[in-house]
């Protein structure tokens, strides 16, 4: 994805971002935060991956700042609710969102009528982490790398689908990316989430899965899932020996998911950069790093000019695979 900016290119950012955030000379990372709680909302329900990361960042900064940061978790159309809730609130730091790419970029773009821009209506404040994909195979699919699964679809056009958590999902988008750079057939199967499509790819109901590999590592460590490759043009530090599709002979290849902070629109730049100051600094604490790389995700840290330079490539990347795809919110 060459208009966006990398990972690596993140984290080389955040240890002056952090010297910046301590520096007494630096008066717009002195600027004061907001009285009283701050809220964190999370637009999923609890305990799932997102959830979890959110937890862990906001105990890491609360500590940094000697004040609560609490957790709201809103459920609702894919994120949409959250989203909107927050794009509504006052600028003033006490509201914030861990965005992901479905809240502000997969949803905006499925919608026919989007309830919010997910640039204009928002402040962005730091990427917190990206999480690999995954494509994994059932038993009974006879292939060990991309490359004999490609061969496989191609001497069977139309006779294998592939499963993902639903609609529209960072998931749906790996496979369908995947089909177009490999220029390989396969039907998609949505599925209510990714456990239940993990269930029928371990049952044997469908042979081919794309998944968040935080929500598949459990069964590949069990060897109950077999893993073919990872979505990142990285291997992933949680699974080092699995390779990557880019490496596979498709270099262009790269979909993850990522979790991000944002804040109303309008928020001052002093207080967007005190708060992004923090967050950085969080993520760049070795124990809070390590959590999240256990939760198989890549820890970033970045300014808010970064986040939004990273959004709006998101933004031109998927706007035409989710229109040939003829993806729509349901």
């Amino acid at each position: 994805m060459t208009t966006s900016i990398t990972r690596r290119g993140f984290c080389a950012t955040t240890a002056g971002a952090v010297a910046g955030l301590v520096c007494p000379k630096n008066a717009r990372a002195q600027a004061e935060l907001p009285k009283g709680l701050i809220t964190l909302i999370v637009p999923f329900a609890a305990g799932g991956a997102t959830d979890v990361i959110s937890r862990h960042v906001a105990r890491k900064v609360s500590e940094q700042i000697g004040q609560s940061i609490v957790i709201e978790n809103v459920a609702g159309a894919g994120g949409i609710v959250a989203a909107t809730r927050v794009a509504r609130a006052k600028p003033d730091g006490q509201t914030l969102l861990m965005g992901t790419i479905s809240t502000h970029t997969i949803n905006p773009l499925m919608a026919k009528q989007p309830p919010y821009d997910p640039v204009a209506d928002f402040t962005a404040v730091s990427m917190i982490v990206t999480v690999p994909n995954v494509l994994l195979v059932s038993s009974e699919v006879r292939a060990t790398s991309i490359q004999e699964l490609i061969a496989l679809l191609k001497a069977n056009p139309g006779k294998y689908n592939y499963g993902s958590s639903g609609v529209g999902t960072p998931p749906n988008l790996s496979g369908e990316l995947f089909k177009t750079l490999a220029g390989v057939q396969m039907e998609h199967v949505p599925y209510r989430g990714g456990a239940p499509a993990m269930n029928d790819l371990v049952g044997g109901q469908i042979p081919i899965l794309f998944d968040v590999l935080s929500g598949a590592a459990p069964l590949i460590k069990s060897g109950t899932a077999r893993a073919l490759a990872i979505t990142t043009k990285k291997r992933s530090a949680s699974f080092p020996d699995i390779p990557t599709i880019a490496e596979s002979g498709f270099p262009d290849y790269e979909t993850y998911t990522w979790n991000a902070v944002f804040g109303p629109a309008n928020m001052p730049p002093a207080l967007t950069e005190r708060l992004s100051g923090e967050f950085r600094r969080a993520v760049a604490e070795p124990e809070l790093q390590q959590r999240l790389i256990e939760l198989s995700g890549e820890p970033v840290g970045s300014t808010p000019d970064q986040v939004g330079a990273q959004l709006k490539a998101e933004i031109a990347k998927w706007g035409p695979i989710i229109q040939a795809a003829g993806l729509k919110a349901e």
